[in-house]
């Protein structure tokens, strides 16, 4: 059999032991340190704007503290994007809070601002009560439309909770994500553009909502000799361990990024002329995605074949893919969630599929995969 094509790969660049051989060495093995400190600081300088990162145990929970930051309180409605990974959605339940489900626009596949306008306002209208934070995802690192939600949030002053887990070095007009919301979320799992193994950031506009993250994310302790808790805190910081992988990946960060652009257009020059098969690409040249994964759609009339086809294709050849993700609101645990669609999340997971994207693939494997999109 051939050798297996994963769909996306950590990707050591080198550097990583050095800084955890320091964090040994050294004995900082907890979840505060140099690494943590260093990792933070690379994080803030890369995205620039001003911001404040704080370094978590996972994007779930920097998006649970950007809630509690927020002061959403149980029984608060919260929209979210539906079409994307439920650790957007998990973190208002945690809270007592509602979740209200917004489907996408076909341009990036996130968020629709029309729909996001008519379900603050019908809302408002059956609650008496505006939303209390939007959470928007920029899916499989394409930016969504900031530009026309943080217009609507701002008229309704609602914070914006920006989940960038996919779209570290993801730009859009020359800002890069993670930066565009009042917070901003990333995600350092071993499938990312970067990995710390297991790990999260938190984006704050200032200082102050900085060291409330880190109050919060240790356990809320109070100033005081003694142990003393006046809030109900997490276990939520990142190990120094966990931070070192960081700080070497933040220097092959551009490197990861160039490769997985340079992957996505190899897809589009080799599928451009399959019937029935479409790669999912930017609607302007002011959207810069990372290109974490490469995504296609599957017209099974033109293709003579279904995306759960080309799947299990894929599947018998050893080549991992995945179908993109179930919207949330048909999720079983949300069955009972408000939602505002407009069937086209639902079409995209029908008949949408992630390909092998991972930085260290190379043109053969590229080929590999597409001669078995191609099969008859």
């Amino acid at each position: 059999m051939n050798p297996c094509i994963y769909l996306s790969l950590a990707h050591m660049g080198g550097s990583e032991q050095t800084f955890i051989r320091e964090a040994f060495d050294t004995n900082w093995v907890v979840p505060l340190g140099p690494n943590v400190d260093a990792f933070e600081q690379s994080l803030s300088d890369y995205l620039g704007e001003g911001r404040y990162v704080v370094a978590l145990s996972s994007g779930t929970a920097a998006i649970h503290l950007a809630l509690i930051l927020i002061g959403v309180q149980e029984d608060d409605e919260v929209i979210c994007q539906s079409f994307t990974f439920i650790a957007s959605a998990n973190p208002i339940v945690y809270l007592g809070a509602k979740p209200v489900f917004i489907d996408s626009e076909t341009d990036t596949w996130n968020m629709d601002p029309l729909l996001l306008e008519e379900a603050i306002h019908d809302r408002l209208h059956k609650t008496g009560k505006i939303p209390k934070a939007i959470i928007v995802v920029h899916l499989y690192g394409m930016p969504a439309k900031m530009a026309e939600i943080r217009k609507i949030a701002d008229r309704y002053e609602i914070p914006v909770i920006e989940d960038a887990a996919e779209a570290l070095g993801s730009v859009l007009n020359g800002q890069k994500c993670g930066s565009l919301g009042d917070f901003g979320i990333f995600s350092f799992n071993g499938n990312k553009i970067i990995t710390t193994s297991g790990g999260g950031a938190l984006v704050c506009r200032t200082e102050e909502q900085a060291q409330r993250t880190k109050f919060f994310a240790t356990q809320a302790r109070d100033q005081a000799a003694h142990y003393q808790h006046s809030h109900i805190g997490y276990n939520y910081r990142m190990s120094n361990i966990c931070a070192g992988i960081g700080r070497g990946q933040m220097q092959v960060l551009d490197e990861h990024i160039t490769r997985r652009r340079e992957i996505h257009q190899l897809y589009i020059n080799l599928l451009k002329d399959v019937p029935g098969i479409t790669v999912m690409q930017p609607p302007t040249s002011d959207y810069e995605p990372n290109c974490w994964l490469t995504c296609i759609l599957v017209d099974s009339q033109l293709a003579g074949k279904s995306r759960e086809d080309i799947r299990l294709k894929m599947e018998t050849n050893n080549i991992e893919t995945r179908p993109l993700w179930k919207p949330m609101h048909l999720q079983p645990v949300f069955a009972d969630a408000k939602v505002y669609v407009n069937g086209i999340s639902e079409h995209l997971f029908d008949t949408g599929l992630c390909l092998p994207s991972g930085s260290m693939l190379n043109e053969n494997d590229i080929e590999r995969v597409t001669e078995t999109i191609k099969y008859k």
